[in-house]
Formats: C-alpha cells, sequence, structure tokens
C-alpha cells in the first residue's frame, strides 16, 4: 500500500509515481473519514428529530414532519457521497498495492527483498481491515436509509395521530439500526485511524 512511507532503506524503489499513489491513498482514507464524522452527526439530528416527531402529544406535527424529512434527504446524499469516496478509496489502495507487486521483485539484495516482502504483508493487512469494515458500513447504511425513507414516506401519505401511532415500532427499529449504522462506522474510522497511525509511524503523517 504505501512503500515510500516506510524504507529509508529502499529509496530507489520510490519513485515520484510512487509517492504520488501514497498520498492519494492518504487523501482518500481523510475523505471518508471526514464522511463518517458528518454522518455520525446526522445520525443524531435524524434520531432527535423522529423522536419530536413521534413523541405523544405533539402540538405541531406538520413541523415536526418537515424537519425529519430535511434531515432524511440529507442522509440520503451522505450515504451517496459516502460510497463515492468509499469506492475511491479502494481503488486507491489496489491500484497501490498493484504498483507494489509489480516493482517489489526486483531487489538483488535478500535482506532488502525481505524487508520489502514484510512490509507489503503487514500494511496489506491493514488496508485489508478497511476494506472489510467498509463492508458492513454499506450494508448497515442501506438498512437504515431505508428504514427512515420508509417512514418518512408512510407518513407523507398519512400524517395523522394514528399513522404516527402505527409506525412507531418501525421508528424504534430504525433508531436501533442507527446505531448499529455507528458502530460499524466506528469500526471503520478504526481501521483508518490503525493505518494513519502506520503511515506516521513510517514518517509520512497526515494532513
Amino acid at each position: 500500500m504505501l512503500i515510500c512511507m516506510a524504507m529509508v532503506f529502499a529509496v530507489s524503489a520510490c519513485s515520484t509515481t510512487g509517492m504520488q499513489r501514497s498520498e492519494e491513498v492518504q487523501s482518500t482514507m481523510q475523505t471518508v473519514d471526514n464522511d463518517i464524522k458528518l454522518i455520525v452527526v446526522q445520525l443524531d439530528a435524524i434520531g432527535a428529530s423522529l423522536d419530536e416527531l413521534i413523541k405523544p402529544g405533539q402540538a405541531d406535527v406538520k413541523k415536526a414532519f418537515d424537519v425529519y424529512s430535511g434531515n432524511v434527504s440529507k442522509i440520503k446524499k451522505m450515504e451517496t457521497n459516502f460510497a463515492k469516496h468509499a469506492g475511491e478509496m479502494e481503488a486507491s489502495g489496489k491500484t497501490y498495492f498493484a504498483e507494489w507487486d509489480n516493482n517489489g521483485q526486483k531487489y538483488d539484495n535478500p535482506e532488502i527483498q525481505k524487508q520489502s516482502d514484510e512490509r507489503r504483508a503487514a500494511l496489506g493487512l491493514i488496508y485489508d481491515k478497511i476494506a472489510q469494515n467498509n463492508i458492513g458500513v454499506k450494508e448497515a447504511f442501506r438498512a437504515y436509509v431505508s428504514d427512515v425513507n420508509e417512514i418518512e414516506t408512510f407518513l407523507s401519505n398519512d400524517l395523522t395521530s394514528l399513522g404516527v401511532d402505527s409506525i412507531s415500532p418501525v421508528a424504534n427499529k430504525a433508531v436501533n439500526n442507527g446505531r448499529h449504522l455507528r458502530n460499524e462506522l466506528s469500526k471503520l474510522q478504526g481501521a483508518i485511524e490503525d493505518a494513519r497511525a502506520e503511515m506516521t509511524q513510517s514518517g509520512i503523517a497526515m494532513n
């Protein structure tokens, strides 16, 4: 993933192109990390607006619904942006590893080759965790957005007290799905932080 970040003893392998690929990987991870922070804030906003909408005795159901609807629109856009940025993160990592594999078998010195192979394996494991956790986020995100969106659709057709009461069990399920999504996001963020820590230890700081 990040050959140029670690191996002072392998300067010959660290071309400008390799450094550019390393920086691209770092940049895409930073973008996804920023997305996660915004999503977590939005999950809180949706939860609060949904609680306000379905609370007993809500005096202004229409206003509460409009706030909730606006929050649903935001999370749907965030899901789209996250999917795009996560895809870019995965693609940049695959490109980096592919180039490393192409260039990583050129050392005549067996000790340098050994160090290169070990470094490639260690960083590969770290990046694999990012990819694995990203799958969990995508699945949890899809389920959550589906729930909150269908709640909005249902209430747009029946914003009566009976309609609101009848949707409450589904709303509670959506809140639980939100917690699950938050947990999956936390795992992915942790995997990204591990990669960033590895890069920092290797002499390449993240911006």
